[in-house]
């Protein structure tokens, strides 16, 4: 776990979860979906109009005070026959009655607030350092580039034994009080105790908290001569600005073509949609209207600012790819802009606005669908009901989706073209132009299940951090770990040890399949962070082949 929420121990594109057995229960399919829901609709909310909610604050306290429901909780508050908390009464009476509107109208306790908003905003304060709980101690990662900690000389590999002068090892600590210890608010100060190896006493720093950048960008580099990679996860406040500086880097180094990865991102600010789908269309070309029941049709249309109008474009998308993800990627399809690569979107295209209550909570309201340019709707259906609505991703799996075009569900009565006479449809998610299955013989079911108990994680950092010194002395930047490092004997035997000491009953002997390149991958990450991580992880991703040899001219798909 990292303390910005950035989990990258969970490359959600390049393991797949699924063993495919008929009629075989496989333990990780609860886990693959839980993080494609997470990622499709955990960032799913943007924000169009602006809320004039001073009068709406006050129409709802005198509506409410001679109401059933205001009436009913005093009721319950004065003649059940326990105890009843009345704030958490209201809250979950307002979350039910939200949900029954549609899947994404929600409501956001007080408590919850901050940390909901986080991902969007950009930032939060805290320490700033990446970490992981590994034996029961919480173990550095990485110092976040400019944060506090790293400008006091804080290391990847440092252990933190104290907070304040209490014991933070060998206690069972969990994330979620390393949160509650690290963060709080700019300006304040906090003591941290660590261990660090070569040094025989523990090392005292006073840490004072500060804004640490949560960016939205993954990772951006030159995958091949003229070929750019831009990997986005969010759509933030801070995305337009961070794909720019990338953009601009990447143009300096020779890019002429664009891999636009929006695979497992789950959306966010409708501006920040339009911003960026901006840049790859001409002026006047429209991206996205809206509109709902009291807010009338809404349209955004392109500009004359973009900064790469007329190269060529592949956008990325997975069935984790939701809302504001799949405004960029029907612009660019519905206007014949770019190629889009993948499996079909999550299928989101409601617009929520946010009401702020008295108490610091908060309600988000679907209030209009966004529309792709030739018209249709991308969101799914949800008639249904909620539990059929959720389901939905569990079915493409079942019935063969994730693995083959032939059975994607289309509404052939949705039928829509675009100006080059393309047919797509709505109705449930964008349909990508090339299809890529999800890569199932990608790792051994060992090597999975190595990774999501976490031991390799926690092998690969070990290992790293025992070596640390000779990595560094041998690899000076990611680019030279990456063409040079290989994974040998020596590694696979020191992870066979590690498992033994573990009291694993996993064998890697003969399972090796993919082992070698995600542990290379993880000793890069805890050398070189995303710097290294990514671009390994994407060296035989299969929808990244598909769009260089669309760029390369073989159409043959």
């Amino acid at each position: 776990m990292s303390e910005p929420l950035e989990n990258h121990n969970n490359p959600y594109e390049h393991y797949n979860p699924h063993k495919k057995e008929p009629k075989k229960y496989n333990v990780f399919l609860p886990l693959y979906f839980a993080i494609v829901l997470a990622m499709g609709v955990g960032f799913g909310y943007f924000f169009t109009f602006n809320s004039n909610f001073g009068a709406t604050q006050a129409n709802y306290h005198s509506k409410a005070a001679g109401s059933k429901i205001n009436n009913l909780l005093d009721f319950i508050e004065m003649q059940y026959v326990d105890t009843v908390n009345r704030s958490q009464l209201e809250n979950k009476t307002i979350a039910s009655m939200l949900k029954s509107l549609d899947p994404h109208s929600d409501f956001i306790p007080a408590e919850e607030f901050s940390a909901v908003n986080e991902p969007l905003e950009g930032n939060f304060d805290g320490i700033g350092v990446e970490f992981n709980i590994i034996n029961d101690t919480i173990r550095v990662i990485t110092p976040i580039i400019g944060g506090p900690s790293e400008k006091l000389g804080i290391k990847a590999g440092d252990r933190i034994i104290k907070v304040s002068g209490k014991n933070m090892a060998g206690i069972k600590i969990t994330n979620k009080q390393v949160f509650e210890k690290l963060r709080g608010k700019s300006g304040t100060d906090v003591k941290v105790t660590i261990l660090r190896n070569g040094e025989k006493k523990p090392l005292d720093f006073m840490i004072t908290r500060g804004k640490i950048p949560l960016y939205s960008i993954d990772i951006s580099y030159i995958l091949k001569p003229g070929i750019g990679y831009i990997k986005i996860s969010r759509f933030a406040g801070t995305t337009y600005e961070e794909y720019l500086n990338a953009f601009n880097s990447l143009s300096k180094q020779g890019m002429k073509k664009l891999i636009l990865d929006l695979r497992g991102n789950g959306g966010g600010f409708l501006k920040t949609a339009v911003e960026l789908s901006d840049e790859f269309l001409t002026n006047g070309l429209q991206i996205v209207y809206t509109e709902g029941r009291t807010h009338p049709k809404k349209v955004y249309n392109a500009t004359s600012r973009g900064g790469f109008e007329n190269n060529e474009l592949v956008v990325l998308i997975d069935e984790g790819s939701a809302s504001a993800s799949e405004i960029v990627a029907g612009a660019l399809q519905d206007n014949d802009r770019a190629t889009i690569i993948g499996r079909r979107s999550f299928g989101k295209g409601l617009v929520q606005d946010q009401i702020d209550l008295p108490d610091g909570s908060a309600v988000r309201l679907t209030i209009a669908r966004y529309y792709t340019p030739t018209g249709r709707c991308i969101q799914k259906s949800y008639n249904n009901g909620l539990e059929a609505y959720y389901d939905e991703e569990y079915n493409r799996f079942e019935h063969g989706e994730l693995y083959n075009a032939d059975s994607i569900k289309l509404d052939k009565t949705k039928q829509y073209h675009t100006p080059g006479g393309k047919t797509v449809y709505g109705g449930g998610g964008i349909v990508p132009d090339i299809f890529v299955p999800l890569d199932s013989a990608r790792y051994s079911t060992v090597v999975n299940r190595l990774f999501y108990t976490g031991l390799l994680n926690s092998f690969s950092f070990e290992y790293t951090d025992n070596n640390r010194s000779d990595f560094m002395d041998k690899y000076k930047t990611a680019q030279n770990f990456i063409s040079k490092y290989d994974i040998g004997e020596k590694e696979v035997k020191a992870l066979k040890n590690y498992l033994v000491t573990k009291k694993s009953q996993l064998n890697v002997e003969g399972n090796e399949r993919g082992l070698a390149q995600i542990l290379r991958a993880l000793i890069g990450r805890n050398l070189f962070d995303k710097d290294a991580y990514y671009p390994i992880l994407n060296e035989n991703d299969q929808c990244i082949l598909k769009a260089v040899k669309v760029f390369e001219g073989n159409k043959k798909v």
